[in-house]
């Protein structure tokens, strides 16, 4: 094991409240934050525009306002841009802070719009790592399917106008998390598995990785073990408490790469999101199904677990590329230059050549 000495200050999610049924704490909660005529924002899947019962349950005061957000597609910068003008048009001050309620895309988008709420340009000016030099607004994350590990990050995942990177800052954490596994319930079974695999690559990735240490890898260690539990073993696991083990999972996850990094997969999925638009979970499926030669055990298991849960891994998706986007899908992936160190050490430029990408990508 190649252990990573530099000592870094990492930020970590300051308050979080787990249990089911704390979701109906957030009102609560956000009294305490909540300035004089300064709105809350709730950034909601539009999943539940619908289908009301949680709407519902968000209690809005004053001139707070609902904003629901489509999760077909990732993030996208210029989507970053216009949320935060049209913010900034119609109230006279800043929110009291921006409350994002969904999936890791969803999660991803109320923080990049807190931090560009006080940061000047575009959110694809701040594509990199610790870019963000002004502390974002009160910001808080209510996952309501498990995965991402967006809850815990200190990345927000955003399509740009040349490339899909995070806004990678110590100022990007949540400054609130709530994680009611009841808000679980209902989740698609192929978005259950495709986003529960991303937590479990995220294992992979991290424990196998040239920067893991001790901190990082007794947070992976555990993720990995219950990503097991919930995908694999047999066991008498109530659908419940699956829930709950998986939002333990994703948290796990999230806070091992958060002190460490990904891998392989994720610099390939990045390119399949860019090029592509493909989903990042099913992205990270998709490049792992072919990754035996860097994660061996981890895919092998992998695969038992697609057999086990019947779902479908959709292949061939790169056969009709043409150069030009072949080219700027293997771009986009090269990139991310510490999650190849990560993988395959300093000399990663010399391993993982532009050909061979190619090739790789050619197979999916």
């Amino acid at each position: 094991m190649s252990v990573n000495n530099e000592y870094r200050n990492f930020p970590m999610v300051p308050r979080v409240v787990f249990g089911k049924g704390s979701f109906n704490q957030l009102s609560l909660i956000l009294d305490l934050k909540r300035e004089t005529q300064a709105p809350f924002i709730f950034l909601v899947d539009d999943a539940f525009e619908k289908e009301s019962s949680l709407v519902k349950r968000i209690e809005l005061k004053f001139n707070d306002k609902i904003l629901f957000i489509s999760a077909e597609e990732e993030p996208k910068t210029s989507q970053v841009d216009a949320i935060v003008k049209d913010i900034l048009e119609v109230y006279d001050k800043l929110p009291s802070g921006i409350i994002g309620i969904g999936g890791g895309s969803v999660m991803d988008l109320a923080k990049a719009v807190s931090l560009m709420l006080t940061n000047k340009g575009s959110a694809a000016d701040y594509q990199g790592w610790d870019l963000i030099k002004t502390k974002s607004i009160y910001h808080v994350g209510i996952p309501t399917i498990s995965g991402t590990g967006a809850e815990v990050s200190r990345t927000c995942v955003l399509s740009g106008p040349i490339r899909k990177l995070g806004i990678n800052s110590d100022y990007t954490t949540f400054d609130q998390v709530v994680l009611d596994p009841l808000l679980l319930d209902g989740v698609p079974k192929n978005q259950w598995f495709y986003t529960g695999m991303d937590c479990f690559i995220h294992c992979v990735e991290s424990l196998e990785g040239t920067f893991l240490n001790d901190f990082s890898q007794s947070y992976g260690e555990k993720a990995y073990d219950l990503c097991l539990e919930v995908f694999l073993e047999d066991n008498d696991l109530t659908e419940e408490e699956k829930r709950g083990k998986l939002m333990m999972a994703s948290w796990h996850g999230g806070m091992s790469i958060a002190y460490s990094q990904v891998g392989v997969a994720h610099a390939m999925s990045y390119g399949l999101g860019f090029v592509l638009g493909t989903k990042h979970g099913i992205g990270n499926c998709i490049v792992f199904n072919y990754l035996e030669d860097y994660y061996p055990e981890g895919v092998a298991i992998f695969k038992k677990m697609v057999e086990k849960h019947q779902v479908d891994i959709p292949i061939g998706i790169c056969s009709d590329l043409t150069e030009e986007k072949m080219e700027t899908m293997i771009n986009v992936a090269l990139s991310l230059e510490p999650l190849w160190e990560n993988a395959l050490g300093k000399d990663w430029k010399s391993i993982m050549t532009r050909a061979k990408l190619r090739s790789m990508y050619i197979k999916m």
